[in-house]
């Protein structure tokens, strides 16, 4: 090796390795500072965009959970309210049940009506003023809203909610459809009835439920098939004639035979309305049928809507004379036919009714006829008629809040299941970031020793390689 004096080679290396040890040894400080392995892009610049990436996941995750929880406060405090709704409706079913007695004076109803309009009020105005950080929630303004569950976009769960003042909830109805020849009176010549099926729909959902009936089939048996099919709508047959007889002057008796599919009654001698309907109840146990007095009319009444055959009605007595008509329930009763010397045949009607929106099809009804919503708002239970109507008006809204009641519950029961997973998904991925960005102290302090090292080893040496120049003066002396 030649000995120069201008270029120090030895001294040139000792400094690069000297700048190496320093350069190793304040990062090594950085990275034990920060607790980072990656402070820059330049320690890793693979590392810091999927640290990044996961830092945005572990970020949205946390926000997630947060929103998750938020949900089920919301569907907490709504169900909450749902549950008091429930016990004011119970308490109203209770009031209805109660004046429905026949031991109750029009007065006792009166005061049973005035404890039922104040439920009616407080009924509202729960849904009214339940609020959630100044949302209302059951006054139907809430409808569906989505809730952000998840770190990355549209990753959401639904919250739905509907208005539950006493206006908006109660059973939805079709009044009246087709029996055999839905509430009609015939000669007994001919059935008339020519349908075969009903289609019921759910009118939110769009699902179509379609029943097959027969053309003999009367009103107790199509009710009991729809009953029995998955529509969600509950069938109720019930057939009621109205006889409508002019006694005449002179002698006047009425007789004729009466005929349901449990049994039979024959009716003779009868001198009023009253008489008859004496004689119809005095079987009422063993043929299904009953009769009394409504509004000075004779209703009589097969209790399970099963077809009422009216024999030949004999009647004594100068201008003696009788129509036959049958009778819907909250609708009208029909116009009526002459009844005498030709047996006529009475048919039932079918009722339909639900907690939620439909329509029916099919029957006699020439075109689909659409659900009514008989409000809880509207029940009077003054009257024995009124507080009967009102239980089924009630039961519908019972069902309806049951539902939403249920549907909240699954949505928190979701909630708390999304929030597991989210953070059984947030600790993983933070534990493989940290893999990535974050520092191991243990070695990252066996490397800083040994740069510290290296580095006071290179200053040694640079101070050793600055003196080699010296030798030449040694050969000029």
């Amino acid at each position: 090796m030649a000995i120069s004096v201008n270029t120090n080679v030895t001294s040139m290396k000792a400094q690069g390795n000297l700048n190496k040890a320093q350069s190793s040894t304040a990062t090594s400080m950085e990275r034990l500072a920060s607790g980072l392995r990656i402070n820059s892009a330049k320690d890793d610049a693979a590392g810091l965009q999927i640290s990044n990436r996961m830092t945005s996941q572990i970020n949205g995750i946390g926000v997630a959970i947060r929103n998750a929880n938020d949900g089920i406060s919301i569907a907490q405090t709504a169900e909450g309210a749902m549950q008091e709704s429930t016990n004011i409706l119970q308490r109203m079913r209770d009031l209805s049940l109660q004046s429905a007695n026949g031991s109750n004076s029009s007065g006792d109803r009166a005061a049973m009506q005035k404890e039922l309009s104040a439920l009616q009020t407080e009924l509202t105005r729960i849904a009214d003023t339940t609020a959630f950080g100044g949302q209302k929630l059951l006054d139907g303004s809430f409808g569906t809203k989505d809730f952000q569950v998840g770190s990355q976009a549209n990753e959401t769960i639904s919250i739905t909610l509907g208005n539950v003042n006493a206006a908006s909830i109660g059973g939805q109805k079709v009044v009246a459809n087709a029996g055999t020849i839905a509430g009609t009176v015939t000669d007994n010549t001919a059935a008339g009835y020519t349908a075969t099926s009903f289609n019921i729909t759910d009118t939110t959902t769009g699902t179509n439920t379609a029943i097959t009936t027969a053309i003999t089939d009367d009103a107790s048996t199509v009710a009991a098939s729809i009953n029995k099919s998955a529509a969600g709508v509950t069938a109720t047959a019930s057939n009621t004639a109205q006889l409508a007889i002019v006694y005449g002057t002179g002698t006047a008796t009425a007789a004729f035979t009466l005929s349901g599919k449990d049994g039979s009654v024959a009716i003779t001698g009868a001198t009023s309305d009253a008489d008859i309907a004496s004689q119809i109840n005095a079987t009422s146990a063993d043929t299904g049928i009953s009769a009394k007095i409504v509004d000075t009319k004779l209703q009589i009444t097969q209790k399970d809507g099963k077809d009422l055959e009216f024999g030949v009605l004999t009647l004594a007595g100068t201008g003696a004379s009788a129509t036959l008509a049958a009778v819907i329930p909250d609708v009208t009763t029909g116009a009526g036919s002459t009844y005498g010397a030709t047996a006529q045949s009475v048919n039932g009607i079918i009722g339909f009714s639900s907690s939620k929106d439909f329509s029916v099809a099919g029957g006699e009804a020439s075109s689909a006829q659409s659900s009514v919503l008989s409000a809880v708002g509207s029940i009077d239970i003054k009257t024995a008629a009124g507080s009967q109507l009102a239980v089924d008006i009630i039961d519908g809204a019972l069902a309806g809040i049951d539902s939403q009641r249920a549907d909240l519950g699954a949505v928190q029961n979701r909630m708390d299941f999304t929030i597991n997973n989210l953070s059984n998904i947030q600790n993983n991925v933070s534990d493989a970031r940290s893999r990535i960005q974050d520092v191991d102290f243990a070695s990252e302090s066996a490397q800083l020793s040994k740069q510290q090292i290296l580095s006071q080893a290179s200053s040694a040496m640079l101070a050793q390689a600055n003196q080699l120049p010296q030798v030449a003066l040694s050969l000029l002396g």
